[in-house]
């Protein structure tokens, strides 16, 4: 493992191939990165991809998928994959979910019909689905929690761990677990120490990124990040623009998720090295060059600013889909500029330059 102060590059091996780390994972909601290929994916430069628990659970459901041979053979893609528990999904429909030491008890965003997740439920179903890696059941609380619910929160998710990690049994699939504590510094150490005790084989820095400002999340972040094993592989849950992602590099993590660079691209925007591109600006109408000079992908090699704002104006799924074949390249080519200059013990300052350079164009 090459190391530059806190941020580290290395290699994570799964049964579905090698990811190089620091590495994004473009979130495939259901089954799929919204409007790309598998083949997309992959000529983008994504290593590793991550499915949503809740929505597969509740359509097409897990039997189906099991039935297809797993979510690598039901979706076409066969690279490395990560599922979440479905807990974020969970604990975010505040208004429709009931949690006691059992589970949690919500309603279906589809159609309103009543669930239960459990740690053993959403292990099974993790099997079912056969991610190279799976998430432990945990509890999310808002940043803004009175910390008697987080300390709750955080005991009752260690419990759910154990839970979750007697009822794993695919020994070709990792179970991570999550550590929570909001931003509290010694309610972090405490729900670390009790996840370690249990022993996983890679780790999850949650409960972070819903609500609190930057400021506090790089703060917990870095002091939760030096409590983790060495050896085992760091997983933010839940981050994706450009600074933030550099950001917790230099805090020492390996893997993070979002919808952002997807999502950006649905509304029209597109992330540059010298900040972000609203296609739906008029500036762009006849702007002929190409949309991040810089870049390589097939969007920024084959068509125009003024083509893609015109596509973007009009709502044609084309345009969608371009941007966010760029983002996803421009995200992941992110992350590879980052393990090259962490090899090269050059990080911290390219961060800081890069970092420099994407504010100062905003």
């Amino acid at each position: 493992m090459a190391r530059d102060g806190e941020a580290r590059a290395g290699l994570l091996d799964t049964p579905h191939g090698r990811v190089q780390t620091p590495t994004f994972m473009p979130v495939g909601t259901k089954g799929t990165v919204k409007g790309l290929t598998p083949a997309d994916l992959r000529g983008a430069g994504a290593g590793i991809i991550l499915g949503n628990t809740y929505h597969l659970y509740l359509r097409p459901g897990a039997d189906l998928v099991r039935e297809a041979g797993d979510l690598h053979a039901f979706s076409g893609w066969d690279g490395p994959m990560l599922t979440d528990s479905g807990g974020f999904q969970v604990f975010s429909l505040a208004k429709t979910r009931k949690i006691s030491e059992r589970g949690v008890r919500f309603a279906s965003v589809y159609d309103g019909s009543t669930h239960e997740f459990t740690p053993e439920l959403t292990t099974r179903v993790q099997e079912d689905l056969g991610a190279d890696i799976a998430m432990v059941l945990d509890e999310c609380p808002p940043a803004n929690a009175a910390r008697g619910y987080h300390e709750d929160s955080l005991r009752r998710t260690a419990r759910w761990a154990r839970r979750c990690k007697d009822a794993h049994s695919r020994e070709d699939q990792a179970l991570f677990g999550i550590v929570q504590g909001g931003l509290h510094e010694d309610l972090r150490r405490e729900s670390l120490e009790r996840t370690v005790e249990i022993g996983f084989p890679g780790y999850a820095v949650g409960g972070l990124s819903v609500g609190e400002s930057r400021e506090e999340m790089l703060q917990t972040l870095a002091a939760t990040a030096l409590m983790l094993p060495w050896e085992s592989p760091r997983y933010f849950m839940g981050i994706g623009d450009p600074v933030g992602i550099l950001q917790v590099i230099s805090l020492g993590v390996d893997m993070f998720d979002c919808v952002l660079p997807t999502r950006l691209a649905r509304h029209g925007a597109a992330l540059t090295p010298d900040g972000r591109l609203n296609l739906k600006n008029s500036r762009f109408r006849r702007d002929f060059g190409p949309l991040d000079p810089e870049c390589s992908c097939e969007t920024c090699t084959g068509y125009s600013r003024a083509y893609l704002a015109h596509l973007v104006r009009e709502d044609e799924l084309l345009g969608h889909r371009l941007l966010t074949l760029h983002n996803v390249h421009f995200t992941a080519n992110l992350c590879r500029q980052a393990r090259r200059e962490i090899s090269s013990g050059t990080y911290a300052a390219w961060a800081r330059a890069w970092i420099s350079r994407y504010e100062t164009a905003r």
